[in-house]
This record gives structure tokens, sequence and C-alpha cells, in this order.
């Protein structure tokens, strides 16, 4: 069941970037490593409800539904331009990280939760991914894909976690650089509208 295959998969699909390392990153470049450990709680919590309906079977639900899949969609395409919208408009100087969040602990993994909640094809995602290594003889595959789950969802937070705290390394750097941070923030809005747009595009 949790194969060496399963876990390399896992590992290459978590490292790849989307919508919750950009934030993880972000936030740990902006808010400083406890920030970036909130952030990847929330962005963890965030793929629960995609797995339980994965586990569920609701997620044909999405993979039939035009309208179910579209409403989630253009949901998630507005909160990634608010995302970005946001983003831009800060003006607040990056800090050293013994200063208070800029964000308090729950807003900062709401933020996140809503990221990974809003975007219907992580729900496809599983459907496709987690039934490929259930043992299909097993006599509980419900008990496989709970465990394979949790197991993904282990390796996606000490994932998003090394990435914040890789950012928060280089903060000393930028926070010396007003010219640095105002480039960085830029970028970050353009991603995120970016990746708003690839959503808004995608079919499935």
């Amino acid at each position: 069941m949790i194969s060496i295959e399963f876990l390399i998969t896992s590992l290459i699909v978590v490292l790849i970037p989307g919508t919750g390392v950009l934030f993880t990153i972000s936030t740990g470049l902006t808010q400083g490593k406890r920030a970036s450990v909130f952030a990847a709680i929330g962005c963890t919590a965030g793929i629960v409800p995609h797995l339980m309906a994965t586990i569920l079977g609701l997620a044909a639900l999405l993979h039939t539904s035009a309208l179910a899949f579209q409403t989630l969609k253009y949901a998630g395409v507005a909160y990634l331009f608010y995302v970005a919208y946001a983003t831009w408009k800060t003006k607040s100087p990056f800090e050293a990280g013994t200063t208070p969040l800029e964000s308090t602990p729950w807003g900062l993994m709401g933020k996140a939760v809503f990221l990974n909640i809003l975007n219907p094809k992580l729900t496809i995602f599983f459907l496709a991914f987690l039934p490929q290594f259930v043992d299909q003889t097993a006599t509980s595959p419900l008990g496989q894909l709970l465990v394979l789950s949790a197991v993904f969802m282990a390796m996606t937070f000490s994932v998003f976690v090394a990435y914040g705290f890789l950012a928060h390394g280089f903060r000393k750097a930028v926070i010396e650089s007003p010219r640095v941070q105002a480039l960085l923030r830029r970028s970050f809005a353009a991603a995120f509208a970016v990746l708003a747009v690839d959503l808004a595009i995608s079919n499935r």
C-alpha cells in the first residue's frame, strides 16, 4: 500500500510549486518562520476536504457536473485575484523575525485553507491519484485510502514548512533592500494572478 512509488510520487507532487507553496514562501519571507508554519498548517488543512471528497466518492460529482466544477473554479479564481491584489497593495516593509505577526495565526491559516479548498482540480487529482495505490483485493480499501491520505498530508506539511523556513533564511538579505521587497511583492502578486488565469481557463 505505502510503496516506494507512492512516496516518491507524492514527494514530487508536493514539491511542485502551486498556490500553497507560493503562499507559504511569501509568508515566510514577509512575516517570518513562525508565520510560515501557520501557513503550512492551513495549506495542509485545505486539502482535507478534497481528500474526503475523493474517499466518499463526492469527486464524481465534480467530474460529471460542469456546473458544480465551474462554480467552485470561479470562486477559486476570484479568491486568487483577491490575494494577488492584496499582495500588490501592501506597503508595509518586511521586518525582523522578532516583530509580531502581520496577520494573526487564524487569519493566515484561514487564507491558506481557502486557497486550497477553492481549487476543484485538487479533488480531481486525488480521484485519479490515490486509487492507483490501493490494493483492490484488500478487505478495507477505505482504511487504505485514509492511511494514504494521512501520509500525503504529513508530507505536504513537512515540505511546506521546509519551504517556509528556507524563505525565512533569505529575510535578512531581503529586509535590507526596499527595492527587493517591492520586486518580491509584485512577483508574488503576479504569480497569484497567473495561477488565477490558469485556473480560469482550465476545463478540468
